[in-house]
C-alpha cells in the first residue's frame, strides 16, 4: 500500500497562460494526503499530444535507422542542435499508436514497417509535459525500404536518415551521441529483448 493510495488532488484553476503549436497552463490545486496540512500548489503544464516512435532493426544486417533533426530546445541549452532520433510523431484523431508508427516510419525513413511490437509507453517529462510516448519495435529488411524518406516538405520536415550498425548506436548512447530519450530507452530494450 502506498502512501498516497488515500491521497486527493482537488484542480481549483486551469488557465491558458499561451496556446500556439502546443498549449502551456497554470494549473492550481489543493493537495489532502493523509497525516500531512493540505497545501495550494501552482504548476505550469505544457500540454502536448501522445506520440508514439519505432526502432527500425534491420534483422538482416543488425542496424537500426534513425533520423537526424533539428531540436531547438537542445541548441538553447548549449548542446549540438541535431539530435538523432527513432522516427517518431504526434498521434492523430482517430489514429491508434501503431497507425502513427507506421505512417511516421513511412514519411521519415521511407520504410514501409510490416511488423512491429509494442515494446512500452512511457512519459518523457512527466514534472511538466503531458507527453506520453507509445514505443515500437519493428523489424525490417532492405525490401521494405519503398521511398528516401526524409520527412514532408507540407510539414517543414528537414530529417536526414541515419542507418548505424545496432552496435554502434548502444556506443553512441555511452559516448553522449545520442541524448535523446525515447530513442535510448528503445535501443536498451532492444538490447535486452531481440533475439
Amino acid at each position: 500500500m502506498s502512501i498516497f493510495d488515500k491521497a486527493r488532488i482537488v484542480i481549483l484553476e486551469d488557465k491558458t497562460l499561451f496556446k500556439g503549436w502546443s498549449h502551456l497552463r497554470g494549473i492550481t490545486f489543493d493537495f489532502f494526503r493523509e497525516g500531512r496540512a493540505p497545501h495550494r500548489l501552482s504548476w505550469e503544464v505544457f500540454d502536448r499530444r501522445e506520440a508514439a516512435g519505432i526502432l527500425l532493426h534491420n534483422v538482416e544486417r543488425d542496424t537500426v535507422t534513425l533520423v537526424r533533426q533539428l531540436r531547438i530546445p537542445a541548441h538553447l541549452m548549449g548542446d549540438h542542435p541535431y539530435l538523432l532520433e527513432v522516427p517518431a510523431g504526434f498521434i492523430d484523431e482517430g489514429e491508434t499508436a501503431l497507425q502513427a508508427v507506421i505512417r511516421e516510419a513511412l514519411e521519415e525513413t521511407g520504410y514501409a514497417v510490416t511488423k512491429a511490437s509494442n515494446a512500452f509507453a512511457a512519459y518523457m517529462s512527466p514534472g511538466s509535459v503531458t507527453e506520453k510516448v507509445h514505443c515500437f519495435y519493428g523489424s525490417v529488411t532492405d525490401v521494405d525500404r519503398v521511398s528516401a524518406g526524409g520527412g514532408l516538405d507540407d510539414e517543414h520536415e528537414d530529417l536526414e536518415v541515419v542507418e548505424l550498425r545496432f552496435a554502434d548506436a548502444l556506443r553512441m548512447v555511452e559516448t553522449g551521441e545520442i541524448v535523446d530519450a525515447k530513442t535510448i530507452m528503445l535501443l536498451q530494450w532492444a538490447a535486452l529483448n531481440r533475439s
